[in-house]
């Protein structure tokens, strides 16, 4: 329930005209721990979020990186998370674009545990890349694809991680 009040939160935030420095907001849908690069446990669907804002001057030296804001909310009660980080954004051909970000994550899954049916995450806190192709429909919308990786980098005892595959509608502004 709390990330599902986080998730309201995040899109009453994206929707207040008194945000200023939005740049885009991007809803969708992702496969919840996938077996790529991995072994999956849990499952369902999460309902993602995710707040784009201008990147501002300071950010320059490191290519003008977007800070992000997002939540994942994973609809059949698993690992849910809140999230945050910088995305580097480039446009090899007209339209289409490829996204890479970095940053942190915090969740509500298990550090430990001894069933086979949810993850061990080993840490609260984890590091959190994803990876996303996308396309411009038009100067305001874009529709990606979206693949993400959590995990402690081998930093707690266990560090199964989590993989997760979607889609996603971007809103520019």
């Amino acid at each position: 329930m709390k990330a599902t009040a986080a998730l309201a939160a995040l899109l009453a935030v994206a929707a207040s005209p008194a945000l200023a420095g939005v740049d885009e907001i991007r809803l969708g849908l992702f496969d919840h721990d996938l077996s790529f690069l991995g072994h999956a446990k849990e499952g369902g669907v999460d309902v993602n979020a995710e707040l784009l804002f201008e990147s501002p001057a300071v950010l320059n030296v490191l290519w003008s990186p977007r800070p992000h804001v997002g939540v994942s909310v994973n609809t059949q009660g698993d690992t849910s998370q809140l999230y945050g980080g910088l995305s580097w954004t480039v446009e090899p051909v007209q339209r289409l674009f490829l996204e890479i970000s970095l940053g942190g994550s915090i969740h509500n899954g298990k550090l430990s545990y001894s069933g086979d049916d949810r993850k061990e995450l080993g840490s609260r806190v984890l590091f959190r890349e994803s990876i996303s192709l996308g396309y411009r429909i038009d100067a305001h919308n874009s529709i990606s694809v979206t693949f993400d990786h959590e995990s402690n980098a081998n930093l707690a005892s266990n560090n199964e991680g989590l993989n997760n595959l979607g889609i996603r509608w971007g809103y520019r502004f």
